[in-house]
């Protein structure tokens, strides 16, 4: 197998009817370590919504069970890629993340952005970041993908095409990130959470991490800009990394977010039902997903 006989395969299929299985090989086999830095990227810009981080900060999952709740986030959303939409551990995962949404008062329109930025950011990371930019049709996809997720999750008016969920998030965050003094916090602990993964080296990953913030995110927080040396640094580094992984041989076989070591939780194997939180419900109405039990390990 050649470096770009998988961009061959996706090409031949239709982003439209096929965009799980596009979606499956740019995220497991084309692009595993950049999709799971763009979504820890996409969740973190949501605590930039004062709406969304003063929630977080109010539940204290991601203050006082940092590690617990970004690995129940990754691999809810994992079992989804992995499993299908109709898939028993599929199944599963949306229940529960419809589960934990209906705890709580959450607009549709704070839904929709959310969903917004995993279109959106690891689109714009790959284009950046990764080995190759991404294709046309997996683009299409990704947007597909996610268009059918946000109908899984009860979500309304959701854009069409990946130049409209571009849109929306830019529209969105411009009209309302704002500052939070809980949405620090959230964004204190994750930050920390990150670069605690590496030990020593945990204040160079925490200065490599801000280094990737934009100016908005860095006002928003206010967090002091980091200094433009260390910007280039970074991000040449990034670049230095893609250029190295473009000369290594195609993955043969899919690397899921739930073998990714900064899952740390789950040692001894998970049950896809088990994760996650279950707050008491303050609105009414089942969720849209059938109960069906399912696991997994880790």
């Amino acid at each position: 197998m050649r470096r770009y006989d998988l961009l061959g395969e996706i090409r031949r299929l239709d982003p439209e009817r096929d965009f799980l299985r596009i979606y499956r090989i740019t995220a497991t086999h084309e692009f595993p370590w950049d999709m799971t830095r763009a979504l820890e990227l996409a969740l973190y810009r949501t605590y930039a919504v004062p709406s969304i981080g003063r929630l977080l900060a109010e539940t204290a999952e991601l203050t006082g069970r940092t590690q617990k709740r970004y690995d129940d986030t990754a691999l809810l959303l994992d079992a989804v890629v992995e499993h299908g939409f109709d898939g028993t551990e599929g199944r599963t995962a949306i229940r529960r993340i419809n589960q934990m949404h209906r705890g709580y008062d959450i607009s549709n329109d704070d839904m929709r952005y959310v969903l917004c930025t995993f279109v959106v950011v690891p689109t714009r990371w790959i284009d950046q970041y990764g080995w190759r930019r991404l294709s046309e049709h997996e683009k299409r996809a990704i947007a597909a993908y996610y268009r059918t997720l946000g109908r899984h999750m009860g979500i309304t008016e959701i854009p069409e095409t990946h130049q409209d969920f571009a849109r929306c998030l830019d529209d969105y965050e411009e009209a309302h990130f704002g500052w939070d003094e809980g949405a620090r916090r959230v964004s204190d602990a994750t930050l920390n959470l990150m670069a605690g993964w590496y030990g020593p080296l945990a204040p160079l990953v925490k200065k490599g991490s801000m280094a990737l913030l934009d100016d908005t995110l860095l006002d928003v927080f206010r967090y002091e800009h980091p200094k433009p040396a260390v910007r280039a640094a970074v991000r040449g580094a990034l670049k230095l990394r893609a250029k190295a992984v473009r000369l290594l041989p195609p993955r043969r076989s899919p690397h899921y977010a739930r073998q990714n070591p900064e899952i740390k939780g789950y040692p001894d194997g998970f049950r896809v039902a088990d994760l996650g939180t279950f707050p008491t419900p303050h609105r009414t109405g089942g969720c849209p997903v059938p109960h069906v039990e399912g696991t997994m390990e880790s």
